[in-house]
């Protein structure tokens, strides 16, 4: 397994707190992480029936096991140790005794609010970066990465995205979906997901999704927010702060993993990822997570929108970093176009504040300035977060 770009992260976080929480969606390799971070420490997880049961029977007994600290993996499935690891290190403040993971956000961040606050770091684990990647292979196409997405196991084992990404589907979401809600229809939970994928990069619209699953409104919002507490989507709230125009206030919906989003629709190779009709929002979709791991990485919750007005003015992301707003486009076309440019140009006439040129990310090979918009291909960049946001640029 490659070190992940986190790693010195953990280790920073580690030597100042005594709890460090490393959250992020399954497979994406938190228990590899923190099992090379830390060789020495003792680990328990939690997803083993025997060990779960002798924590939860006897949870004194349990930690005086591991006087030093431990690695607890998956901790979300016994939240309630998370209020005796609050007394061991109330009494012992040393740094990095106990190293958690987790996948559920909801469980874990108000056992987190109620006995870790401003005892825990907490640092986010996604699927592999770009940057990580170019460890198994220097240049990678954009489509090859839509379809085969960027979880470490695909990689480590060589697996066949199809079967992982089925398996992943029966085996991780639909379960973890299963624990956090009553189900009543796993058919029309499976048929909203593919609606979902569809949408990738779109503007919420939670009454057309309702009308195609047949389902209530209310209920395409829970099980989006059930999908976002998984990590299995993201939402990207809109920005119309200083704005002098009626602008979009409902968020777009992203995948966390593009693989998965392909293979719901049913795309299964590189030749029709390029020709699908949804290239241009998966290719989105990859190139925004792509980004947000550069923050995550860096222990950084990014401070990311999209702009959007009521006359279909749009900027795919804007980044607020050092002061000031960044406005991105994102294009998967190879070749350049002054359209490109209309977005982030209308953005910066109708946006208060300190507001930087910007860039344009696309498909095509050489990197140059348009009115001081740089335009860019982010798979030529060794990291495409430090890239658009470093003061030095």
């Amino acid at each position: 397994m490659v070190t992940r770009d986190i790693t010195h992260e953990l280790h920073r976080t580690s030597a100042q707190y005594p709890v460090v929480t490393v959250l992020g969606p399954r497979q994406s390799g938190k228990t590899t992480l923190v099992q090379m971070t830390f060789p020495d420490k003792a680990y328990f997880s939690l997803e083993d029936p025997d060990v779960r049961m002798a924590a939860e029977a006897d949870p004194r007994g349990f930690f005086t096991q591991t006087p030093d600290g431990a690695i607890l993996d998956e901790v979300q499935r016994l939240p309630i140790l998370l209020s005796y690891i609050q007394g061991i290190v109330d009494a012992d403040r040393r740094p990095g005794r106990f190293i958690l993971t987790g996948s559920h956000q909801p469980k874990l961040h108000e056992a987190i609010s109620q006995s870790l606050a401003g005892r825990t770091a907490i640092l986010s684990l996604w699927p592999f970066s770009l940057r990580e990647l170019r460890h198994y292979k220097k240049d990678w196409a954009p489509f090859e990465l839509v379809v085969q997405g960027c979880y470490p196991r695909l990689y480590e084992e060589r697996l066949d995205p199809r079967r992982f990404y089925n398996n992943y589907v029966q085996t991780y979401v639909e379960r973890d979906v299963r624990s956090l809600m009553q189900l009543r229809d796993l058919s029309q939970f499976q048929k909203f997901l593919t609606l979902l994928a569809g949408r990738v990069g779109q503007i919420a619209n939670f009454t057309s999704l309702s009308n195609d699953v047949g389902v209530s409104s209310t209920t395409i919002r829970n099980w989006i927010n059930v999908l976002a507490a998984s990590y299995v989507v993201f939402e990207l709230p809109p920005y119309f702060q200083n704005v002098r125009k009626l602008v979009v206030k409902s968020p777009k919906i992203y995948f966390t993993d593009t693989g998965l989003a392909a293979f719901l629709l049913g795309i299964h190779n590189q030749r029709q990822a390029e020709r699908d009709p949804l290239r241009g929002g998966l290719f989105e979709n990859l190139v925004i997570v792509d980004i947000l791991k550069g923050a995550l990485n860096r222990g950084i919750r990014p401070d990311v929108y999209f702009f959007r007005d009521s006359s279909g003015n749009e900027v795919d992301l804007l980044i607020r970093e050092n002061g000031q707003l960044i406005p991105i486009e994102i294009k998967s076309a190879a070749t350049f176009s002054p359209d490109f440019l209309r977005g982030i140009e209308t953005f910066r006439s109708l946006a208060g504040g300190p507001i930087t040129p910007g860039a344009v990310l696309y498909a095509g090979e050489q990197p140059f300035q348009v009115r001081g918009t740089r335009i860019l291909n982010p798979f030529h960049t060794d990291d495409i977060w430090d890239e658009l946001t470093s003061s030095k640029r």
